[in-house]
This record gives C-alpha cells, structure tokens and sequence, in this order.
C-alpha cells in the first residue's frame, strides 16, 4: 500500500512527459545519443550536415528506421537541454554496453566531431571527457580519432 502511495505521489510530481524519457537497463540508446547531440550543440544549432550524420549514424549503428530515429532523437534532445553533466548518460551506458560497444559510441562522437569539418577544442574536451567516463583509454581514444580523421580526409578527398 505504501508503495502504491509513493507511486502515485511520483505520478503527480513527475509529468509524464519526463516519466517516458528516464533511463531503464535499455535506455543506452538515448544516453548515447544525448552524448551524440551534445556534441553538436556546443558550437551552436547542429548545421544540417551533422543533423543528417546523426540520423545517419543512429539508423545504422542501432538499426533504426527514419521514424524510430526521430523520435530518439527528439527524446535525447530534451533530455541532453535538461542535462548538468555527461555522467548521467554515461553511468547508463556503462552499465548496459561492453567495452567493444562502448569504443564504438565513442567513435560515434569523433564522427559527429568531423561531421562539420571543423574541430573545436571544446568538442575534443567532450569526447575525452566522456571516454574517461567511459572507461576508454587515452590510447584507443586517441586511435579511435585518428581512424575517423583519416577516413573523413578520404571522404573529403573523393568529393
């Protein structure tokens, strides 16, 4: 009974809006792509190229169709405005992905971070400072950034 009580008291706080986007054992997704969009936003509103990396990424990493990818998208997007840190995205992911899925969502951000062609110190903070996070060595980040700069230099080459 008790429990019912707290349950509803929670129901009445907690707008259902915010109840859907909380994180369960499933919900590394939407930390990672929080991860994802705030490395997009810090130099400002993401350009439309790296809105389409993002749906690109997403649809193929996590085998997502368009419709699916909007709505994780639009969800992660409230959740990182309302975000003080990247632990809470980082404390999910940590208990939900192995370190080969984890070296991957950090390949994901050097993605993003090159998907504008400009490369802040500020987006290289973020990623060091969620890999750290993320229990990624220095030197896999490091090899991780390496192998998407040169991929996106070849991209850029074939262009």
């Amino acid at each position: 009974m008790l429990a019912k009580l707290r349950q509803f008291i929670a129901d009445v706080i907690t707008p259902a809006e915010q109840q859907a986007l909380t994180f369960d054992d499933s919900g590394y997704r939407l930390a990672a792509t929080a991860l994802l969009i705030h490395v997009i936003s810090l130099d400002g509103e993401p350009s439309e190229v790296e809105k389409r990396k993002l749906h690109m990424l997403l649809e193929s990493r996590f085998g997502l169709d368009p419709g699916s990818t909007d709505r994780l998208i639009a969800s992660a997007t409230l959740i990182e405005g309302d975000a003080v840190d990247l632990y809470q995205f980082t404390s999910v992911i940590m208990r939900t992905v192995d370190e080969k899925g984890r070296l991957r969502i950090i390949e994901m951000m050097w993605q993003m971070v090159y998907a504008d062609g400009n490369v802040t110190e500020f987006e290289e903070n973020v990623v060091w400072r969620a890999a750290d996070l993320l229990a990624v060595s220095s030197r896999d980040r490091i090899n991780l950034k390496r192998g998407v700069a040169a991929s996106q230099a070849e991209s850029d080459a074939v262009k």
